[in-house]
């Protein structure tokens, strides 16, 4: 079984803009629509779209739960979350301008987590994961979730012996790779916070996967730079035309994993999770590809060995 854990979930508020956004001037909205936030979320969403089962752990608010509840049916997530009472799961505020490609994203901090919660959360890893099993950690920390809590999580999967993948950044992100996790997913400024001065990225690359399974570097619309034992490549997606890229990496992450989990080579699960993602910027949500137009696309992905 795969768990992804959302520690700090969101709902997606997307403002459909009639025009592009002004300063100084009434922006009227086209429409509003809502859609699953939170990368772990994302990943679940990915994952149960390429049919590997999968759990949605973490923390959720209940002032708002019937609202997030809907849209997890909606995208059809199987989930278990730890419901924080009195307070609401946080939103996302995602702005897509007409006739602009890309997106802007606002993003609320999110409630303040107990001791008491995190006791839940951790009580229900312990009780769920075992050693076969898979675990995603992806996306900020709440308020009251703490370094100290991240590292006692991973020791706690460590303990179990399970393979744990992390997207995380920041303080976070070096937690991870301290803690020798078997997946990271900088993107290309997260990684400037633990390379070496001097060292060229694919060198910083090499260096991590000596204590790190699989290390994937996005660098954005230039595509990823992968590292694998001593498999090192250089991934370019597809060119296709893009309208809101809120999600991609998510995308990217939740079908690699799954992939894995599908026993598929490093080089395979790299271009299905490259396609999977370019196949979402083309849709104009926060989660949405196509299974179908990611088998297409996957021929389109250059893949090239360093």
């Amino acid at each position: 079984m795969i768990y992804t854990i959302t520690l700090n979930p969101t709902i997606d508020r997307m403002l459909y803009l009639d025009g592009e956004l002004t300063k100084e001037k009434n922006n009227r909205l086209e429409r509003v629509t809502y859609d699953l936030g939170g990368k772990g979320h994302h990943n679940s969403y990915a994952m149960s779209k390429l049919g590997v089962e999968n759990q949605a752990l973490g923390f959720c608010g209940t002032t708002n739960l019937g609202e997030l509840e809907k849209i997890l049916e909606e995208k059809g997530i199987n989930h278990d979350l730890v419901e924080v009472y009195g307070k609401p799961t946080r939103e996302s505020y995602v702005i897509l301008e007409k006739n602009v490609s890309g997106s802007a994203l606002i993003t609320e901090k999110g409630s303040a987590i107990s001791n008491y919660d995190k006791t839940l959360l951790f009580d229900k890893i312990e009780e769920k994961v075992e050693e076969e099993d898979t675990v995603l950690i992806s996306g900020s920390m709440p308020p009251g979730f703490e370094i100290r809590d991240l590292e006692e999580l991973i020791k706690l999967l460590k303990k179990i012996g399970c393979f744990i993948a992390c997207d995380l950044s920041g303080d976070a992100l070096k937690t991870a790779v301290k803690a020798k996790v078997n997946f990271i997913k900088p993107n290309r400024f997260e990684i400037l916070e633990i390379t070496e001065q001097g060292k060229s990225l694919l060198d910083t690359v090499k260096e991590l996967t000596k204590t790190i399974d699989y290390v994937v570097v996005s660098q954005g619309g230039s595509g990823s730079l992968c590292g694998h034992k001593n498999e090192f490549y250089q991934i370019t997606p597809p060119v296709v035309v893009v309208k809101n890229d809120t999600g991609a990496g998510d995308c990217f992450v939740g079908a690699f994993i799954a992939s894995l989990t599908q026993q598929k080579t490093f080089a395979e699960a790299l271009t299905i999770a490259t396609a999977c993602s370019a196949s979402k910027v083309q849709h104009d949500d926060s989660t949405t590809f196509s299974v179908k137009d990611a088998q297409n696309l996957q021929k389109k992905v250059r893949l090239e060995k360093l």
